[in-house]
């Protein structure tokens, strides 16, 4: 995942934007980001497809420290020029573990064009076939011990058990499950209707990129300085369909 600073003085405060997979290195790439910037009480819009549970969990547990709000969107820093403020496009994808990080806002707020999707945590050098693979009993435990810990967090982050329940029900050979609106609620995933809780005076309506689509292999395709080192952890990220995902784990 990497991190950058969207300015866009004087009317507004700015916001970090958080993209991509979340692996081994997240955590740490976020405190060197962090270093040296007043981030308390600051936005975070994410654009990720997850990645690994405890990496996720770890970073959850900074932005909640550090009382950082949380959306799902596209940053669009530079709009046509100098005096072209900053927007966010609010057709985006928050998929899998990336749900977590957008739990970990004090305030949270999801625009209604937003993808936001979950689907079971699993091993993540196997989630691609996870049917033929072979599981040891090392493997399920892992499994087992992560959910615990991601139940652990989603109730210390104010979230509802109908979360883990739905994320739970949806193994890694059908698709993910689309939240909707009442869902949204129903997980208390979202905190507030208002936009301008979290990015007062920011463009939200501005169009979502032409290329945007669900994070699939062509997405991961342009991120390969992002795999990460085995941390023997599962993971929650959507299956490529061909080569083992980042941050495989085991």
């Amino acid at each position: 995942m990497k991190f950058s600073w969207i300015a866009c003085e004087p009317n507004c405060r700015g916001w970090v934007s958080a993209v991509g997979i979340i692996t081994s290195d997240t955590p740490k790439d976020f405190d060197d980001f962090a270093q040296g910037r007043q981030l308390g009480g600051a936005t975070v819009v994410l654009d990720s497809s997850g990645g690994s549970v405890n990496d996720a969990i770890t970073l959850g547990r900074r932005f909640r420290n550090l009382g950082l709000l949380t959306t799902v969107g596209i940053s669009l820093p530079n709009r046509g020029g100098p005096s072209a403020r900053p927007a966010v496009a609010s057709e985006a994808y928050c998929e899998s573990m990336c749900v977590f990080l957008l739990l970990a806002g004090k305030k949270r707020y999801v625009p209604e064009a937003a993808h936001v999707r979950v689907h079971q945590i699993w091993m993540g050098d196997r989630a691609d076939d996870a049917k033929a693979a072979s599981y040891s009993a090392q493997d399920l435990m892992i499994v087992e011990r992560d959910i615990g810990r991601l139940a652990k967090y989603t109730f210390d982050m104010g979230g509802a058990g109908d979360l883990l329940s739905l994320a739970l029900s949806v193994p890694p050979w059908e698709d993910l499950h689309e939240l909707d609106a009442g869902e949204l609620k129903l997980t208390n995933l979202v905190t507030t209707d208002l936009v301008a809780d979290v990015l007062p005076h920011v463009d939200i309506t501005a169009p979502a990129m032409a290329e945007l689509a669900p994070k699939t292999q062509a997405r991961f395709g342009t991120e390969p300085e992002q795999a990460a080192r085995s941390t023997k952890t599962a993971e929650a990220m959507v299956p490529t369909g061909t080569a083992p995902s980042a941050g495989a784990q085991k």
